[in-house]
C-alpha cells in the first residue's frame, strides 16, 4: 500500500500502482471526468500514471492552473498527427508548449505555407472527433533508436543520441501517431476542442545557423471557445498598434532589400 496525501492534509491509502484517474474516480465518478492532469509532489503527471510511493497528490480540472500547458502540449502533438496525415513524408523536429500556445518544427519535401494552415486545422478536428486514447509506454535507449531509424525521423534519432545513457525514452501514442515525449499528455484528444494555428516561421534545427532551416507552426488552444475568440480579437488589435505597421504607415522608415531586416530611418524618423 502507498500513503496519498492531499491539499487539504487528509490521507488516504492505496494499492501500489494506482493512478490519479483511479484516485479521483474513488471520490467521484463526475471529478474523474472533470480532472484532466494531476501534480505529485509539485510535478505534473498524466491521469493514466502508476503510482508506486507516497506522495502528495492535488488533482487538476479543466481550466485551472496547469491545464493549459497540458492542453497545448497534447494540441502539438495532434498537429503533428494532422501533419503526417497530409504529408506522409513530413519528419518531426520538436514541438513543445510555450507561453500562450504551443508550436512544432517540421521538415517537408512540400513547402507548408500559411494558405496550407486551414487544411490542417480541418485535419486536427477529425482527430478530435475520433476521441483517441493518448497513452504513454517507454523503450530502451537501442530500441528508441532504431525505432526511428526505421520511421525516418532522423530529428529524433540526433534527440534520443544526446540523452543520457541510462534515461527513460518515454513515447506516447493516439492511434497510428506516435511521438517522442517526456510528457504528461490529455488522456484522449477529446478535450482538445478551441485551437487555432496561428503563424508560419523558418527555425534552423536546434537554433544553429549551420543546420537545416525547418518550418515551425504555431498554434494556440484554450479551454473554451469564447478565450480563443478573446485572445485571436487581442492578437488583430496588436497587429494594428505594431510598430513595424506603424512606422512604415506614418513615413518613420522603410525598409530596402540592400539591408533585410533592417529600418532605414527616413527624416521624420530621425527626428
Amino acid at each position: 500500500m502507498i500513503k496519498i496525501v492531499f491539499p487539504d492534509l487528509s490521507e488516504r491509502e492505496f494499492k501500489k500502482g494506482v493512478t490519479p484517474f483511479e484516485i479521483a474516480n474513488s471520490i467521484s465518478l463526475s471529478l474523474a471526468k472533470k480532472c484532466m492532469v494531476a501534480k505529485l509532489n509539485d510535478e505534473l503527471i498524466d491521469m493514466s500514471q502508476e503510482l508506486t510511493e507516497d506522495g502528495k497528490i492535488e488533482l487538476i480540472l479543466g481550466g485551472e492552473d496547469g491545464y493549459e500547458n497540458l492542453l497545448n502540449h497534447s494540441c502539438a502533438h495532434m498537429l503533428a498527427q494532422a501533419i503526417k496525415q497530409l504529408y506522409p513524408n513530413a519528419m518531426f523536429g520538436v514541438g513543445p508548449a510555450i507561453e500562450e500556445g504551443f508550436y512544432y518544427d517540421i521538415d517537408s519535401e512540400n513547402p507548408i505555407t500559411t494558405e496550407d494552415l486551414a487544411k490542417i486545422e480541418v485535419e486536427m478536428k477529425k482527430v478530435v472527433k475520433e476521441a483517441l486514447p493518448i497513452t504513454r509506454f517507454t523503450k530502451s535507449r537501442e530500441e528508441a533508436i532504431a525505432f526511428f531509424k526505421e520511421k525516418n525521423e532522423p530529428y529524433k534519432v540526433e534527440l534520443i543520441e544526446d540523452l543520457p545513457e541510462d534515461a527513460e525514452i518515454s513515447f506516447y501514442q493516439q492511434g497510428e501517431f506516435v511521438d517522442l515525449c517526456a510528457g504528461p499528455h490529455l488522456m484522449t484528444t477529446k478535450p482538445v476542442k478551441a485551437f487555432k494555428l496561428t503563424s508560419i516561421a523558418g527555425a534552423y534545427w536546434r537554433g544553429s545557423e549551420k543546420n537545416k532551416m525547418l518550418t515551425r507552426i504555431y498554434g494556440t488552444s484554450f479551454t473554451k471557445k469564447a478565450d480563443l475568440e478573446e485572445y485571436i480579437t487581442r492578437m488583430e488589435e496588436a497587429k494594428k498598434r505594431d510598430h513595424r505597421k506603424l512606422g512604415k504607415e506614418l513615413g518613420l522608415f522603410m525598409m530596402s532589400d540592400e539591408g533585410p531586416g533592417f529600418p532605414f530611418f527616413l527624416p521624420k524618423g530621425m527626428v
